[in-house]
């Protein structure tokens, strides 16, 4: 009988499974399945740093650039990213959870036909032309009613993002296939949708798959029930194991012990949602130390830094790292979750190539 994996071994698995050999950024983007996308640029957004260490050569900006001419959208999963175009088909039409109000519809139906005239619209243009003026945010402020309104229209499947300019989301309008609302199709798309978080985020502890899951109803929430039955029958066939009173989980066709998941001696700053460290959960379980994003946190609160990047080396979380550019030098600032840094020539000359890298990735094409 096949020995069970230990913690070391999902420690490994972890880690080498998604720190893939850097390849192109399409066939990247394929893999991970999913960037989660952030707008705070410290030094660079969270797609670009993600990036970063899959794809060969990769500038911090590459994805903006090419985006259009690429494969892939802009959309909504578990949180807001990137994805191959070919998932879109797993979650949309997307049916809100909250029904627009008619005077909202004919707001919207107003717009779509402004852009299908147009062909790509910036909110710019759609406020200039209609007016809308500002709402309350989300987050309690005042924000453009006609940003809101294009934002809107793009998560219930009525747009695309086609490209951005300076950041800004320019639209376009979306073409979808007709809704396949049976009971066995909605449950393909379930079960795919499961699939898809699994593998990208492997190996989960079972509160974690349980709670990937629930946030799937934010790309999909007109298939609540349908994950639901797709997670269950999913913890039959993934593999697992226990260790320590948890379950882990993993897709049926890795095996976490394989040699193939072998860790280097690279030292790499990641994103605070990159793969690696995403799951805080997952995180404390498989480095014994609690990591925080404080971004949104008070400064006097704050224990880790504004935008801290955590430190992997030899395949393990050893610490972390704030990272601000000016000029074209890097100002970094580092602290160690056992309280100091490993000594050594060896850890200093990781450290050194990293930063190295990262002033190569942050330096415009």
């Amino acid at each position: 009988m096949p020995t069970e994996p230990s913690i070391e071994d999902l420690r490994r698995y972890a880690v080498a499974r998604t720190l893939f050999t850097p390849t192109t950024l399409p066939a990247a983007i394929q893999r991970l399945g999913f960037v989660q996308a952030d707008p705070i640029r410290a030094p660079a957004r969270a797609q670009d740093l993600t990036l970063r260490h899959r794809v060969k050569d990769y500038r911090a900006g590459d994805l903006e650039r090419r985006y259009a001419r690429l494969k892939i959208d802009e959309d909504c999963l578990v949180n807001y990213g990137f994805l191959p175009s070919e998932h879109l088909a797993l979650m949309h039409p997307r049916q809100a959870k909250r029904a627009w109000d008619a005077e909202t519809q004919r707001k919207a139906a107003d717009v779509l036909a402004f852009v299908r005239e147009h062909g790509a619209v910036h909110p710019r243009e759609v406020e200039q032309h209609f007016a809308h003026g500002r709402v309350k945010s989300y987050w309690g402020g005042s924000s453009n009613a006609s940003t809101q309104l294009l934002d809107g229209m793009h998560y219930r499947s009525l747009l695309r993002v086609k490209r951005r300019d300076s950041g800004t989301r320019v639209y376009a309008a979306a073409t979808h296939s007709p809704a396949d609302d049976s009971p066995a199709e909605s449950a393909r798309r379930a079960a795919a949708l499961i699939d898809l978080v699994v593998r990208k985020y492997a190996p989960l502890p079972a509160a974690s798959l349980t709670y990937l899951t629930r946030l799937l109803g934010y790309g999909a929430p007109h298939l609540t029930a349908q994950t639901q039955t797709a997670l269950r029958l999913a913890r039959e066939h993934l593999g697992s194991c226990r260790i320590d009173g948890t379950t882990w989980y993993w897709p049926a066709d890795e095996n976490p012990r394989a040699r193939r998941y072998a860790v280097d001696d690279r030292l790499r700053l990641l994103a605070p949602f990159d793969p690696v460290v995403w799951d805080r959960r997952r995180f404390t379980l498989l480095w014994d130390w609690t990591y925080k994003f404080e971004a949104y946190t008070p400064p006097a609160q704050r224990q880790f830094g504004y935008y801290a990047l955590p430190m992997l080396w030899r395949g393990r979380v050893i610490g972390w790292a704030n990272v601000s550019a000016s000029e074209g030098r890097l100002a970094p600032a580092f602290g160690y979750a056992a309280g100091a840094a490993p000594k050594g020539a060896v850890f200093r000359c990781a450290l050194d190539e990293e930063l190295q890298r990262m002033g190569q990735f942050l330096a415009s094409r």
